[in-house]
C-alpha cells in the first residue's frame, strides 16, 4: 500500500515541536506496517526534509503568526474571510490547488492519503479528498479554538477564535465523516469528535522516539523544575499563564525554576527563582537536569507529548489531569492535581527526594499500543480499496 502522508510541514529531523515529534511517530508506525509512506506539503524557511526520497516539498512557508509582523497578520487575517477559510489554512494558501495537484502527480501511483489534522487538508480540501483517506486529529481544533477565545486579551482576539471555531467544526465534521477511518490522540477526542465507534476511529498512543531511552548515567540536577515548550500556541500559554500566577506564588523563595522556549510578550514572574532561558540546545538534557518536571496543561485537546517524554525519561513529575489525557498508564512517580497550591507543595516534595523510575517499560507499551491502533486503520482503508479494485 502506497499512501500520501498529507501534512502542512514535512519532517526535517529538527522534531522541533510536539507536532513534528507526533508525526515522526505516525510515521514510522505506518512504514513498520509495511507502508510506502510519500510525505506531501511545506518546510519551514531554510530547512531540508529529512528523508528528500519520500518527500514532495511545495515551496517553503513561515506560517508562525507570534513572528509575522503586523501586516502580514492583517493580510492572512482579510484573506481568510473573504475566502471563507480559517486563519490557519489560509497562511497554506501561498500555493493554487493546481500546483498541489501536480505536485501530487508527480509523487506517482498511490492508494489514498493520510490527512494529518486539519490545517493542511483545509487549506487544499478539494484536492485531498479525491480518493479514500484516514483522517489523523491531533486534537479537536474547534474546542482548542473556543477555549483561546475565552481566554483572549482583546475583543479582535475573541472574534478570531470564535470564527476560527466554527469553521473548524464544520471542517472537522465533514473530515471525520468522509474519512475511511479516524484515528486521535486521546481517547475523550472520538466522542468530541463523534467517531467514538471502535469501526469509525482509534487512538495513537504515541512515543517521542523509536527505541525507548537508553540513558543509564546519574543525572546532575542544576534546577528543581523545568519547564520547556512552544508558549506562543494558545493552549500552552494558558497552561503557562495558570502554572505562574497560581502554582508559582505557593513555592518557596530558593525554589528554582527553569522555563525553556519562544515566549510571547508579556510572560514574566515577580518569584526570584523564575528564569526564562529561551532556546536551549538539547531538550532532553535540559528536562533531565530538573530534580522534577511539571506537568502544566489546562487547556487544550489531544495528547501532551512533554508527558510522554517524562514518563519515558522515567523523571518524577507533578501533573494536572488535563496533562495526562490520551495517556493509559501513570508512572509511580508522577502525582496528579488540579489544585494550585497541592501542586506547588507536590513539588517541592518531589525535589526533595528525587526518585526516578525505568521509562522503558512505558515506552514498550505506548509502542505496541500505537502499532496494534495503525494496524486498525490500514485494516479499514484496505478494506474500502480492495472493494474499489473489484
Amino acid at each position: 500500500m502506497h499512501l500520501l502522508f498529507a501534512t502542512s510541514i514535512v519532517p526535517d529531523g529538527a522534531l522541533a515541536s510536539g507536532y513534528e515529534i507526533a508525526n515522526a511517530a505516525i510515521i514510522d508506525a505506518l512504514r513498520r506496517a509495511g507502508v510506502r509512506v510519500t510525505v506531501i506539503g511545506f518546510i519551514w524557511p531554510g530547512k531540508t526534509p529529512s528523508d528528500p526520497q519520500n518527500t514532495v516539498v511545495l515551496d517553503a512557508v513561515e506560517v508562525r503568526t507570534e513572528s509575522a509582523p503586523p501586516l502580514q497578520k492583517l493580510a492572512w487575517l482579510g484573506k481568510a474571510v473573504l475566502s471563507g477559510l480559517t486563519f490557519s489554512s489560509v497562511k497554506l494558501r501561498v500555493v493554487s490547488d493546481a500546483q498541489v495537484r501536480a505536485a501530487i502527480d508527480r509523487a506517482g501511483p498511490f492508494d489514498g492519503y493520510v490527512l494529518n489534522s486539519v490545517q493542511f487538508a483545509g487549506a487544499f480540501e478539494k484536492v485531498l479528498t479525491d480518493r479514500p483517506f484516514v483522517f489523523v486529529a491531533h486534537n479537536v481544533e474547534h474546542r482548542s479554538a473556543e477555549e483561546n477565545a475565552a481566554a483572549a486579551g482583546s475583543v479582535l482576539q475573541r472574534w478570531m477564535f470564535r470564527r476560527e471555531a466554527r469553521l473548524l467544526k464544520v471542517m472537522e465534521e465533514r473530515l471525520c465523516g468522509d474519512a475511511r477511518f479516524v484515528f486521535t490522540l486521546a481517547e475523550e477526542d472520538r466522542a468530541a469528535l463523534g467517531v467514538a465507534s471502535d469501526g469509525r476511529s482509534a487512538v495513537l498512543p504515541l512515543v517521542i522516539r523509536a527505541q525507548a531511552p537508553t540513558s543509564k548515567a546519574k543525572r546532575h540536577i542544576d534546577c528543581d523544575a523545568a519547564l520547556i515548550g512552544t508558549w506562543t500556541w494558545q493552549p500552552n500559554r494558558i497552561g503557562l499563564d495558570w502554572f505562574l500566577t497560581k502554582v508559582v506564588p505557593h513555592l518557596k523563595p530558593d525554589f528554582r525554576i527553569r522555563i525553556a522556549g519562544n515566549l510571547p510578550s508579556g510572560v514574566s514572574s515577580p518569584h526570584p527563582g523564575v528564569s526564562f532561558v529561551g532556546r536551549v540546545p538539547d531538550a532532553q538534557a535540559f528536562v533531565r537536569s530538573a530534580a522534577v518536571i511539571p506537568l502544566i496543561s489546562t487547556a487544550g485537546s489531544g495528547v501532551q507529548l512533554k508527558t510522554i517524554e517524562t514518563f519515558e525519561l522515567g523523571l518524577p513529575s507533578v501533573a494536572t489531569s488535563r496533562s495526562l489525557r490520551g495517556i493509559g498508564y501513570r508512572p509511580d512517580n508522577c502525582i496528579v492535581t488540579d489544585d494550585p497550591i497541592a501542586f506547588a507543595a507536590a513539588l517541592q516534595a518531589a525535589a526533595a527526594n528525587l526518585r526516578d523510575v525505568d521509562g522503558s517499560a512505558f515506552h514498550r507499551r505506548q509502542l505496541k499500543a500505537l502499532d496494534a491502533a495503525i494496524g486498525l486503520g490500514l485494516e479499514k482503508l484496505g478494506a474500502v480499496l480492495q472493494e474499489a479494485a473489484a
